[in-house]
């Protein structure tokens, strides 16, 4: 078992299957909007448990190399003990959990803790969210993503959102970066200098007619030039703000005009230099609120423009339409009934794409499938046309759950897809489907259909070479079910370090299965290695086989914790498929931190409890969980203190 094998982006800790992650399914489901008394006492009743089923625990058996005399693996406890129910302390009470669950901790070579004082531990872990005060969490004022930033350069001013194109790529996983570097600001100055170019006519020429709808026309010989432009100044604000702007904003556009003017510019340069200013201006790169909050305020609700904003640029990736505008302008979004239409509105439309390319993607891991490297003797088929397929078979999946408000069930258990020629080689379904065009097809074959025998992400889970089971055991676990698996323990050989004489004859399972006879490895590769081998029969780049490399025949059957058994990958999916909570809870978690642009904190874990009781009733429909995470108590509201 490699490192690499283990270990990808966002996969930081390992929970049991059949236990799951208690610190997301509480014994108890507190509502967002509970009463203050049953909160107090939830609250009471998990500092009661935290005393007596966590601080014993730790001192006992984690703070000798976990305390601030010793850091073992980074991790110091001392700071969680004391304020257990901060932000802070989550990852730590997480990774506790985890590797406490999975007996990884304490090590073989320490005292170990009874049975009843492990379960003890672990229950008392799951109710620490309760310590965390009713908080929207911290608020990200966030600059506009190389995509988000094309497409509204193209709603304001009608050009190509390609213009964006040089801005450098955003790391997947890092957050949003909200600081910019001169290169940056060199690259944003050359942007609107092109934007610029492309609406504006040479001097010589009458104006476009993008000059004259976002300026107007000149004003007359003898009219206050100033004032005119004043009015320029206020109207392209509002839309490029996407708010009304301050007068003090304004002012300092004008003030830009006035410089133009003043070095010997006509008024439409001047204009265009004011325009210059707010295409650069922070204003208009990030996401800003309307006004300031009232003083002595901690939390308070998002005003209607800044909710018009993180709505439109979580489901559109871009600006808000004049419907969305003008709602904000009424100040009518904020109401309940009203943001659900929007919600309902806005993924009927053609933009609401976006939600896929921007959140579906990732959440998958398709983003690498482009520059994924695979070895071209052995899979010559991976052309960019191919890769594309594949990228487009996901997204219109998605969309087709999304838009049909169909259960996140869905994802896993379907009967059809969305293939074209080159992708219908990949399922053996040439003779059927024929031309570029990507269209639905019915699939009959039970081990096809849904995500986990999708190509291109069975194709992104496997190495350049050759399938991984740890890397798809991994993958289910933690983008499908919402586990949390640990990286590799260190200097763990890997597969090709096996003496290869011995294992020669043995198929890629025989080797995995003679890798785990390490006690170090074993109790990963309990959990990982049956979803992973259940997913065999499909190779690298996702075509079936029924003999692995080696020309040995496939086993795809496993047995996974609570004794449910597999043999085929249709039938994995099955088992899988039943555990509808799991699979709603993560992915309204998922999709309400890409939402909120941070991880989940504390009180969001019990927002979630709440959600998932609408989102289960509905019979956990995708438009329902979309709908719930915007009428949320975290997206409607921010901390403006700390």
């Amino acid at each position: 078992m490699t490192k690499s094998e283990l270990t990808s982006p966002g996969l930081m800790f390992f929970s049991v299957l059949s236990l799951g992650l208690m610190l997301a399914r509480p014994s108890r489901m507190p509502a967002e909007g509970v009463a203050d008394a049953e909160f107090a006492a939830l609250q009471a009743e998990a500092k009661e448990s935290f005393k007596k089923g966590v601080v014993p625990f730790v001192k006992t058996y984690c703070s000798e190399c976990h305390s601030n005399r010793r850091t073992k693996g980074g991790l110091n406890f001392e700071p969680a003990l004391k304020n257990p129910g901060e932000s802070s302390a989550s990852r730590k009470w997480m990774q506790a959990f985890a590797n406490v669950n999975a007996h990884d901790m304490p090590p073989d070579d320490s005292d170990q803790p009874a049975a009843e004082e492990r379960e003890l531990f672990l229950q008392s872990l799951g109710k620490i969210k309760y310590l965390s005060a009713k908080d929207p969490g911290p608020f990200v004022i966030r600059r506009l993503t190389k995509v988000e930033y094309g497409n509204t350069l193209h709603d304001l001013f009608g050009v190509d959102p390609a213009v964006a194109e040089e801005l450098p790529d955003e790391v997947a996983g890092q957050g949003y970066l909200n600081s910019l570097s001169p290169m940056q600001t060199e690259q944003y100055l050359g942007i609107a200098n092109e934007v610029l170019d492309r609406i504006f006519a040479t001097p010589e020429k009458p104006p476009t007619e993008w000059q004259n709808r976002l300026l107007g026309k000149p004003p007359t010989p003898g009219t206050d030039e100033r004032e005119a432009a004043r009015k320029v100044a206020r109207s392209l604000a509002r839309k490029a703000y996407r708010r009304p702007p301050s007068e003090a904003e304004v002012a300092t556009l004008t003030g830009v005009f006035d410089l133009g003017r003043s070095n010997q510019l006509d008024y439409q340069g001047s204009l265009r230099l004011m325009l210059k200013a707010l295409l650069v201006s922070p204003q208009f790169l990030y996401i800003t609120p309307a006004k300031e909050a009232e003083a002595g305020k901690k939390i308070v609700p998002l005003d209607d423009y800044q909710l018009a904003s993180r709505l439109s640029y979580l489901l559109w990736a871009t600006m808000p339409d004049e419907e969305l505008s003008a709602l904000a302008d009424a100040g009518q979004l904020h109401e309940p009934a009203v943001l659900k239409a929007q919600v309902k509105r806005m993924l009927a439309h053609p933009r609401a794409r976006a939600l896929f390319d921007g959140f579906g993607s990732q959440w998958l891991g398709l983003g690498s499938l482009e520059g994924k490297t695979f070895d071209p003797k052995k899979f010559p088929q991976m052309t960019p046309a191919l890769r594309t397929a594949m990228y487009d078979e996901a997204r219109l999946f998605f969309d087709s759950i999304v838009r049909g408000n169909l259960s996140v069930v869905a994802f896993v258990a379907s009967d059809y897809t969305f293939l074209n020629e080159t992708l219908a080689k990949v399922y053996s379904l040439e003779k059927d489907v024929t031309g570029p065009k990507m269209r639905k097809v019915k699939l009959t074959n039970a081990n096809r259909g849904g995500i986990l025998g999708m190509p291109g992400i069975l194709a992104t889970t496997s190495f350049p070479n050759r399938t991984s089971a740890v890397n798809r055991g991994v993958w289910v676990l933690e983008q499908v079910l919402g586990e949390h698996v640990p990286p590799a323990p260190p200097n763990v050989p890997a597969l090709e370090k096996q003496d290869q004489k011995k294992v020669a004859n043995l198929t890629l399972r025989q080797r995995t299965e003679l890798h785990r006879t390490n006690a170090v490895c074993a109790n990963c590769h309990k959990i990982l290695d049956p979803i992973g081998f259940g997913l065999e029969n499909f190779d690298a780049i996702g075509r079936w086989r029924d003999k692995d490399d080696t020309g040995g025949a496939i086993d795809a059957a496993g047995e996974l914790p609570g004794g449910k058994r597999f043999s085929t990958p249709g039938e994995l999916k099955s088992i899988i498929a039943a555990r509808k909570d799991d699979l709603a809870r993560n992915l309204t978690e998922k999709l309400m931190a890409y939402a909120l642009c941070r991880q989940l904190e504390g009180y969001d874990k019990i927002v979630v409890d709440q959600l998932m009781k609408t989102i289960a009733q509905d019979g956990y429909r995708m438009q329902t969980l979309i709908t719930e995470i915007v009428t949320s108590y975290p997206f409607l509201n921010r901390r403006v203190q700390d």
